[in-house]
């Protein structure tokens, strides 16, 4: 078993998972101090259903490739918000009464502290004439594996941001 971050090996009998930037990830001691050691997940304990009661069928829906998005938002969208709104004279308020949004939404966003959804996305470029989402473009993974164990990890593709 290695590390999801930088490909070390992890023991078997005791891996480390532990919570980075939201995701649970199994981990080397090291790579553990980015994040947030999480306990070993409870066993599920077997319940038996009572007798004469039909079991309830829940759906399961299989995501394909398809469902994946297809437009992703450009990397400098606030500022490319902040622009078009000061080229057309217009305030934060004005801008925000034209897409029926609160003035603290817009603030936020053009500070780059709020990503806004699709929805939103799209309000923006119709009202301001802008395009902010752009095609997603599929990452070659196989330009970005580590020579030395010829795994795909984590620390193979991206930067790691030190606190």
């Amino acid at each position: 078993m290695e590390c999801e971050i930088c490909g070390k090996p992890v023991p078997e009998n005791n891996p480390i998972r532990a919570k980075i930037e939201g995701s649970v990830m199994v981990v080397c001691k090291e790579c553990s101090k980015l994040g947030t050691i999480q306990k070993a997940p409870p066993k599920p304990k077997f319940r038996q259903q009572p007798k004469g009661k039909k079991q309830s069928t829940t759906r399961t829906r299989n995501y394909s490739r398809n469902d994946e998005p297809t437009e992703e938002l450009i990397e400098d969208f606030e500022v490319e918000i902040r622009k078009a709104r000061e080229a057309k004279g217009w305030s934060r308020e004005d801008l925000g009464k034209k897409i029926n949004e609160r003035v603290s939404v817009i603030t936020r966003i053009e500070t780059g502290k709020m990503t806004p959804d699709t929805k939103l996305t799209k309000k923006l470029e119709k009202t301001l004439n802008i395009k902010l989402l752009e095609e997603a473009s599929n990452v070659d993974l196989n330009q970005f594996i580590n020579n030395s164990s010829g795994e795909r990890t984590l620390g193979n593709i991206m930067k790691i941001k030190r606190k």
